[in-house]
């Protein structure tokens, strides 16, 4: 069984985004196993800028990633892939005894040195979406690869 964990910074505070990623961790049970921790996310004020802010993020989620699991980060200039694509990926990379971490920053984004530690760069879009709705994207793209690798039917 694969195992994935995301590692985000901040906390699902509107219902429909935590009820969204509690629909689809659900859905994803019986695929693979999946963990979610999440890191305090930095306030931006005037006493600490968004680059500082980017930095103690970063730092925060580096501290929680470990040398032996690959290390994908979500980032707008990463690879775009199809979900097929994304499905490949999963099963090529997602060997049993190999964790794959998926890193989803903050708001400001995720630090230079972070970016460099990956391993993979992924883009949900050529959008911008607010960080929680990303970590809920990916959580549906997971599932979306689940059912096309277990031949499920689901929208494609």
């Amino acid at each position: 069984m694969m195992d994935i964990r995301l590692i985000c910074v901040g906390r699902l505070k509107e219902n429909h985004w935590s009820g969204a990623q509690k629909e689809y961790l659900k859905r994803l049970r019986p695929y693979l196993r999946l963990k979610v921790e999440e890191v305090e996310a930095e306030p931006i004020s005037r006493t600490v800028p968004p680059e500082e802010s980017k930095r103690r993020e970063s730092e925060r989620l580096s501290d929680r990633l470990t040398d032996d699991e690959l290390i994908v980060v979500l980032d707008r200039r990463g690879d775009r892939l199809p979900s097929g694509d994304f499905a490949r990926f999963l099963r090529q990379e997602g060997e049993p005894g190999r964790r794959l971490t998926f890193v989803v920053g903050g708001t400001t984004g995720l630090s230079d040195e972070l970016l460099a530690r990956s391993q993979k760069k992924i883009s949900l879009s050529e959008m911008t979406f607010p960080h929680e709705l990303a970590r809920v994207i990916l959580l549906e793209q997971l599932y979306r690869a689940m059912t096309i690798l277990t031949g499920k039917r689901y929208h494609y």
